[in-house]
């Protein structure tokens, strides 16, 4: 199959009406488009709800106030260029500020804008960091996309990884398995990096991001199949979003699909309360309940699948909401308070660990690791002050 034509005008969309991209048009011009041919042959364009839609194809909701750019402080997480270090023993590298496709609901919008520079094309300065950092175990190449970058340069990057003793799993970041798996598929080139550099002492683990069934076509599992022989771990993680995969039936069958094709159900996540995300928006309540009904409905494998929040302070797991309470644990912290557990009134338009009063006496507000980086907040606050 040849590789699908990438579409970056909202106007190239053949299946749209000359109105409905007159008005997408102002959208795209705050929040990059990009999408391609094989995923838009997914949608089902007679269904003005379908939920393939809704995750690439621009919707008004995102031009109302709503949230922040930079909801998690990541800006607080970077130690050199292009690399963020929050948890002890593992490193991102932002080795990418382009997807495969955009997806509507991302949490990383920020670096699709033009003012805003947290990629980097070279990672040597995020490489040294690591080298120096012994507790560092794990490396996630991340953007954008890591499987958008060109296998030669994806190649560069593990070579040097492997060469560090200490950096046991290799983690790429990617939506490529199902929305281009013939990315994966037939780059004989990728798959011969893979079986090399993912062995029985070292991993490399593909973290994908399908957030509905549909995307699981005969080609994605093509795609699944070839990482697999490669050597890699295929595991999988989507927030609940509203409008596209809230129904416990649709996601019941996403972890069963996951599972039956060797793909392990890792995180269902809360949407962040990011800028242009407020169409999306579930509380955790419904979050919560959507959640526990799909997995009643799913095996045990499916079951392993946990419901968090990424919070500035950590991955905060919900455990379970009841009665007006909402039980939780840190999963992931920054300040070291694995397993902390918590009980917090929880209104019924909560939507994130903030909205929870007295969420406020579990954390501190992050400093800055490094302390000359101005992040996405601090930048377009500056940018949009108005003159006076």
């Amino acid at each position: 199959m040849a590789q699908p034509k990438y579409i970056m005008n909202i106007d190239k969309v053949p299946h749209l009406s000359d109105e409905e991209k007159a008005k997408l048009k102002q959208i795209t011009e705050k929040f990059v488009f990009r999408v391609n041919e094989y995923y838009l042959g997914l949608i089902d364009w007679g269904d003005p709800q379908d939920p393939i839609r809704k995750l690439v194809i621009p919707n008004e909701g995102e031009l109302e106030e709503y949230g922040r750019w930079d909801a998690s402080d990541e800006d607080t997480n970077y130690v050199v260029p292009g690399c963020q270090h929050k948890y002890d023993e593992t490193a991102l590298l932002i080795v990418s500020e382009v997807c495969g496709a955009y997806c509507r609901y991302c949490f990383r919008k920020r670096l699709f804008r033009n003012d805003i520079k947290e990629a980097m094309s070279d990672v040597q300065p995020g490489i040294e960091y690591i080298k120096e950092h012994p507790e560092i175990t794990n490396v996630l190449l991340t953007g954008g996309d890591s499987l958008i970058l060109a296998t030669k340069k994806l190649r560069g990057i593990i070579e040097q990884l492997r060469e560090i003793p200490h950096v046991k799993i290799i983690r790429l970041g990617s939506k490529m398995p199902v929305f281009n798996p013939m990315r994966i598929y037939e780059d004989e080139a990728l798959l011969e990096l893979i079986r090399e550099y993912s062995t029985p002492e070292q991993r490399i683990y593909v973290m994908a991001h399908i957030n509905h069934p549909v995307e699981i076509t005969p080609e994605a599992k093509k795609g699944f199949e070839a990482l697999h022989n490669a050597g890699a771990i295929v595991v999988n993680q989507t927030p609940v979003l509203r409008g596209i995969n809230d129904d416990p039936k649709v996601l019941a069958e996403l972890l069963d699909k996951l599972s039956w094709a060797g793909v392990t159900p890792y995180y269902f996540f809360i949407n962040r309360p990011v800028a242009g995300n407020n169409d999306f928006v579930l509380s955790l309540k419904e979050a919560y309940d959507i959640v526990e009904e799909a997995k009643a409905n799913t095996s045990g494998l499916g079951k392993r699948v946990r419901l968090s929040m990424s919070h500035t302070s950590g991955k905060v797991e919900i455990l379970a909401i009841e009665d007006g309470k909402a039980y939780l644990k840190y999963h992931q912290s920054r300040d070291g308070n694995y397993g902390k557990f918590m009980i917090l009134d929880c209104p019924e338009d909560a939507a994130w660990f903030d909205d929870l009063p007295g969420n406020e006496q579990y954390w501190d507000a992050p400093k800055k690791k490094w302390d000359d980086f101005k992040g996405a907040n601090e930048k377009i606050a500056q940018k949009e002050q108005p003159v006076t």
